[in-house]
């Protein structure tokens, strides 16, 4: 995880937001063009097989990090300029990053398990 402080002038962070949005932007892209150019009676094998292939499966590890820290900076944000009280923006940002670590293991399970 990205460590946000209030002494960084927030380039680091900025540039996070904007990787993290491109890489998944054009992963929303392939999975349009896959379901654009697959036939209408697409089967969960043919799916399956799709995302479990190498290239996709390297996609989508690189698509779940960028979301996790797409979601981490955004919400620190948030939670930095909208929850006032320190031990309530502790402990929701300490949820936020309990959350976005279970959903990266979930997704290493689900692609490399």
């Amino acid at each position: 995880m990205v460590e946000l402080s209030y002494s960084r002038r927030g380039l680091s962070d900025w540039l996070l937001q904007r990787f993290s949005a491109v890489i998944l932007g054009a992963y929303v892209l392939v999975l349009f063009l896959y379901f654009l150019m697959s036939p209408s009676s697409l089967t969960y094998s043919e799916w399956h097989g799709f995302m479990m292939s190498v290239p996709m499966r390297i996609f989508n590890l690189l698509a779940f990090l960028a979301l996790a820290g797409h979601a981490w900076v955004g919400l620190w944000t948030i939670t930095t300029d909208y929850i006032k009280p320190w031990c309530i923006r502790v402990l929701a940002q300490g949820a936020i990053f309990i959350a976005n670590l279970v959903f990266l293991l979930w997704a290493l399970v689900i692609f490399f398990g």
